[in-house]
């Protein structure tokens, strides 16, 4: 995956350039093909109420963002993340947003933080705390953001980046999520099922 340069820098002043850093997958990640781990696990969502990836669950997948509020990574891709998640809501896909940050990291990755994103960007699928971290350990995730597409039958069918530009939307060249999810949908093969992909590192509770 070749992700746009431009735009790095700037954002690399606002964070600890350690934080930032491209991941791809490795032995600890959910592999391609596996289901998806603690899928009954239940977590509060910014509405108050609990929900599982097993409970938002759609007829042709399940899509699992790890997410958080103060990473500018996340930021960047967030309008991206709710149009998308939104979207295909509809078109039969559950969607499901984890925040597994501890917020005594970052006081901006707290619950009411996330409420307000969560009403700003307009999300209209849950966005949930992962309180122990426990969640985001299970699946091997370690940036934020970080996608993870499930088909109709459970089993991993994407895992990666959102796409190839954080910084400049209508410079993209390459809408991974987009495509896989449209693959899903539309009962297709996904030419890349797994993608390089760039964000802060989880900030795991202990």
């Amino acid at each position: 995956m070749k992700l746009a340069r431009t735009g790095v820098a700037t954002v690399g002043i606002a964070i600890a350039i350690a934080s930032v850093t491209f991941a791809a997958s490795d032995a600890s990640a959910l592999a391609v093909g596996a289901q998806a781990p603690m899928r009954t696990h239940r977590m509060r969502g910014v509405d108050g109420q609990q929900a599982s990836i097993a409970s938002v669950a759609g007829e042709h997948g399940t899509l699992v963002i790890f997410t958080c509020n103060h990473c500018p990574w996340a930021q960047a891709w967030e309008a991206r993340i709710t149009e998308l998640g939104n979207t295909y809501r509809g078109r039969g896909v559950g969607v499901i947003a984890i925040n597994s940050n501890d917020p005594e990291e970052h006081p901006e990755d707290g619950y009411e933080e996330m409420q307000r994103r969560a009403r700003a960007a307009g999300m209209q699928f849950p966005y949930v705390v992962d309180e122990t971290s426990n969640v985001a350990r299970a699946f091997g995730a370690t940036r934020t953001p970080e996608a993870f597409l499930f088909d109709g039958r459970g089993r991993l069918v994407y895992h990666g980046a959102v796409d190839d530009n954080a910084q400049q939307p209508d410079q993209v060249q390459h809408r991974y999520l987009r495509d896989a999810l449209e693959a899903v949908v539309t009962s297709h093969p996904i030419a890349e099922p797994e993608t390089r992909f760039l964000g802060c590192t989880i900030k795991f509770r202990d």
